[in-house]
């Protein structure tokens, strides 16, 4: 989805853009050295970003159009970068494997900031709040994590919700059923073969209750909190060229705007 950003946002953010390119130099697989990763999306004229179908997030809405709180952001940075936006569904389990092959330049899915992210990839300053919640059908029965101990609990894999019941000394004896996509998730809940499923707040407020496709289902407990961020492979000059492009969205209240519109809340550094 192309969006246009004010001529007023260009211009203030035109010196900060400017000023941190070059930071990050490469290596590839034979280990020789290659220019930053911001030059490189420049020569090639788009940004390549990774993602699943995740609504707020990046989905496609009732009339065929690619949006999300993310798809919007991302395209209003690309913007500002001088680059187009290309949008690659990926398989989130392999992520940093797609991240570091270079088929894509960035993760940009809400994704957790974790300490072993942070210290293997390039990240962003978080952008958006969320927490891995617990949803199941309305008329089931819930007082607690020990209450799902023998039952079935469907996480998408190698998502922050596959983590938080892998350390959850009660959900951690429930039998996992893996998915693909956090969607699909719901879909083992709703069909009655999960009798519940760990995932993102944000999803899950987006896609559950009245007036969803999955009326039935609720929100049963909140487990923790965290923050997203957007992912570069490690040592790229690209994480400190989107920060600042965020500052940017932030100062001219677009980054609120898109806040408002999906319903995502915003980290602490990114209120205006």
């Amino acid at each position: 989805m192309k969006k246009l950003v004010p001529a007023a946002l260009a211009l203030a953010l035109a010196l900060g853009l400017a000023g941190c390119g070059g930071a990050g130099a490469q290596s590839d697989a034979a280990g020789t050295q290659a220019g930053s990763d911001y030059e490189a999306i420049v020569e090639k004229g788009e940004m390549v970003i990774g993602y699943t179908v995740y609504e707020p997030m990046n989905y496609t809405d009732e009339n065929g159009n690619f949006v999300g709180f993310d798809t919007e952001l991302a395209t209003s940075v690309c913007e500002l970068l001088g680059v187009e936006p290309k949008f690659v569904e990926i398989n989130w389990d392999t992520k940093f494997i797609e991240l570091e092959a270079g088929s894509i330049d960035a993760v940009w899915n809400g994704m957790t900031l974790t300490d072993e992210i942070r210290q293997n990839q390039a990240c962003s300053e978080p952008y958006a709040m969320n927490a891995q919640v617990i949803v199941m059908k309305a008329d089931n029965t819930y007082t607690g994590t020990a209450s799902l101990a023998g039952g079935s609990i469907a996480v998408e894999l190698g998502s922050a919700g596959a983590d938080v019941v892998a350390q959850d000394e009660n959900l951690a004896q429930a039998d996992v059923v893996g998915k693909s996509v956090q969607t699909e998730c719901l879909m083992e809940v709703e069909a009655g073969t999960a009798n519940a499923a760990v995932l993102d707040l944000t999803l899950a407020r987006a896609m559950t209750g009245e007036g969803t496709d999955y009326a039935d289902l609720v929100i049963v407990d909140e487990l923790n909190s965290e923050e997203y961020g957007v992912a570069f492979r490690k040592g790229s000059d690209l994480a400190e060229q989107v920060n600042n492009a965020f500052k940017g969205l932030v100062a001219t209240g677009r980054m609120n705007e898109l806040s408002e519109r999906y319903g995502v809340a915003l980290a602490d550094g990114m209120l205006g």
